[in-house]
């Protein structure tokens, strides 16, 4: 039950930071996808049109760019500034990742496996498990800035958002059960299950590719290093120490559930209210996925001692698909922390 709550909070996180766009705009993208390459086209080349064609492209490119402007227009390249900090920020990133790993194995790592070590069959299974991680997540990515190349997402965001939370829903959790239900001797429709499961998951985020290619590039970075250091830690920490995470984890999650509902209940006028929430839907989410990260990787741990004794079918896809929901969903507030900062300094 815990990880069917969890896929909404990244779709709802997809779609919150949407910024709300002139209908003019949107319906030249929604209602007539036919002309959809003559308008994109009208936007970014000059028009060999008359002057009266001219004048309402060069409108409607005016009132697209005013609307992203704040949070979605890519700076101008400069590269001696990029070039200048880009050692900075990789050394950054690596002192964060170190210093978190080594403040995370102080903390949380004080007692240690008794058993001599990892067995192999249990480091085999993890390690699939983190094969089929990276490849879906890489999946979700390159389906997702496809599909925002084509236009999803202008339509995605022009369409009801109950309707867009309904279907998302209904897809992405019918393919998640699906992919689980599916005996992994049935690779065809394991693996097809699972891939409808990546592709779902990429219609859902694909918005979110509206935001800077250097924000993506720091929130996945970021993503990387809190989720390998966290798993550092539940892989070598006692056996089955934190699966008693369980229950504290789907209070938690609940919570941030209705945090991110907030929104839609309190009034405008409740400024503290509603900051409140929107960080607590932030940073009380990344700490409640942080530890559903640690809580799976003791579960892959305990799956793999069980598939040795003959009690479960080894299954590294079922695995993977609750890290890959971990890794979206820290990801997503990674994103949303990143460019809330960068408004900040504007």
């Amino acid at each position: 039950m815990a990880f069917m709550l969890r896929r909404p909070f990244a779709l709802t996180a997809a779609l919150k930071q949407a910024p709300t766009v002139s209908n003019t705009a949107f319906r030249a993208f929604h209602n007539a996808p036919s002309r959809q390459q003559t308008v994109v086209k009208s936007f970014f080349q000059p028009s060999t049109a008359p002057a009266t064609n001219a004048l309402k492209a060069s409108s409607m490119r005016s009132t697209f760019q005013q609307t992203f402007r704040r949070s979605y227009q890519q700076q101008s390249f400069n590269p001696v500034q990029q070039g200048g900090n880009l050692t900075q920020r990789l050394l950054y990133g690596g002192a964060i990742f170190g210093g978190t790993l080594v403040a995370i194995n102080l903390i949380f790592n004080r007692e240690t496996r008794e058993d001599g070590g990892m067995p192999a069959f249990e480091r085999s299974y993890l390690n699939d498990t983190f094969l089929h991680t990276g490849l879906g997540i890489g999946i979700i990515a390159i389906a997702a800035r496809a599909l925002h190349m084509n236009g999803w997402s202008y339509r995605l965001m022009a369409a009801n958002p109950w309707l867009v939370l309904g279907i998302g829903l209904v897809g992405s959790i019918g393919t998640m059960y699906g992919t689980y239900a599916c005996p992994p001797q049935n690779y065809v429709a394991k693996y097809a299950l699972w891939t409808a499961f990546n592709l779902t998951q990429a219609a859902l985020l694909a918005p979110m590719m509206f935001y800077s290619p250097a924000i993506l590039a720091r929130a996945g970075l970021y993503t990387v290093g809190m989720m390998g250091s966290i798993a550092f830690v539940g892989a070598t920490a006692k056996q089955e120490k934190y699966l008693y995470l369980g229950g504290p984890l789907l209070a938690g999650v609940a919570i941030v559930a209705l945090s991110g509902l907030a929104p839609m209940v309190i009034p405008a006028t409740a400024t503290r209210a509603l900051m409140f929430t929107e960080n607590l839907w932030l940073y009380g989410g990344l700490a409640v996925f942080g530890g559903f990260t640690l809580y799976d990787v003791q579960k892959v741990l305990q799956h793999a001692r069980m598939s040795e004794r003959g009690l479960m079918r080894r299954d590294p896809v079922n695995e993977a698909v609750r890290l890959e929901l971990d890794f979206i969903n820290i990801f997503v507030r990674m994103v949303q922390i990143l460019a809330m900062q960068q408004n900040k300094r504007r």
